[in-house]
């Protein structure tokens, strides 16, 4: 089965690069530029988020708690340029959320997806 990622950046480079590196790995994609996309365009279809975790009308868990109650299987990774210890810090972040920093590669990304993907 394939498994179907949103990812949300509102960086137009970072969002259509992500978007570019799952597709060539197989997974089905869709992307938005903000939070009020993302909860527009957001399924039952959807198995994993990907949302930066600081963006213009709303935070990454924010977002990810509104999607959950209507999608309760979804999963969620977050990304950000700021490191994992400055996000948990700052208490953006549950310190046991799947975190990848930006700028990241082609394998780190998939990596860490198929790791969210196979909990």
């Amino acid at each position: 089965m394939v498994a179907t990622v949103l990812v949300v950046e509102d960086e137009a480079a970072v969002r259509v690069l992500t978007r570019l590196i799952l597709e060539r790995a197989g997974y089905c994609v869709i992307d938005a530029p903000n939070p009020e996309t993302a909860t527009a365009v957001c399924t039952d279809d959807v198995d994993l988020l990907i949302s930066d975790v600081i963006m213009p009308g709303a935070t990454g868990p924010t977002l990810f708690k509104m999607l959950a109650k209507q999608h309760p299987r979804l999963k969620v990774l977050y990304m950000s340029g700021y490191t994992d210890d400055m996000v948990a810090r700052e208490g953006m972040l549950d310190p046991e959320a799947a975190f990848l920093q930006k700028p990241f590669n082609n394998d780190g990304l998939l990596r860490k997806v198929r790791e969210v993907l196979d909990r």
